[in-house]
């Protein structure tokens, strides 16, 4: 039921496990992972960094996101997970894995009719293969109906967004993607 106020949405909460056998991008003291979620490089939250497990971190930390439910069942909306060592000198990728919202959702309405699931993927960087793997349980929330965002916010977030990277360019001549802006760093729903 979408009218003209309300958006049907579910809450998707992703749970990061643990990661296996990662690439060591850290040659001389013990790698600091964590991650960063994001779904369609949009709203990206971060794990705190595992400072114990190395190439095998484990972190049991969750992040939610709330989605518009014609998102959740087309094609197209995508769940990225990168992984970082953290340095002070600025992190160091390791690698990332991209999922589908749409399969994961199908694929936990087929094990036993709940919709969660956990799921085990290859970690990938660029063309140089599996970096290792990325383990993760996943669960979307029941149907409800959420206040729809206003549309000139949206517009006025991205209009903001480009004006203030143009103005740290010019200030600075550094170029920091709009990605990186903390307007979308939480939108209230995904759509």
């Amino acid at each position: 039921m979408q009218s003209g106020k309300f958006i049907a949405c579910r809450k998707f909460q992703v749970t990061l496990i643990s990661a296996s056998d990662l690439e060591d991008v850290r040659k001389v003291f013990k790698m600091n992972v964590h991650a960063r979620v994001s779904i369609n490089s949009q709203a990206e939250k971060r794990t705190e960094a595992d400072k114990h497990g190395g190439t095998s971190p484990k972190w049991s930390q969750s992040v939610e996101y709330t989605i518009g439910e014609s998102a959740v069942i087309h094609h197209g909306l995508m769940l990225v997970i990168k992984l970082y060592c953290k340095r002070k000198l600025g992190d160091k990728y390791i690698g990332e894995v991209h999922t589908s919202i749409k399969e994961l959702f199908d694929s936990s309405i087929k094990n036993g009719g709940n919709c969660s699931g956990e799921m085990t993927c290859p970690v990938l960087k660029g063309s140089n293969g599996v970096q290792g793997t990325l383990t993760f349980s996943y669960r979307f929330g029941d149907r409800i109906n959420v206040k729809r965002p206003p549309k000139y916010k949206k517009l006025v977030e991205s209009g903001a967004a480009v004006l203030l990277c143009l103005a740290i360019f010019v200030k600075t001549g550094v170029y920091l993607p709009i990605e990186e802006i903390p307007i979308f760093t939480d939108p209230e729903v995904i759509e």
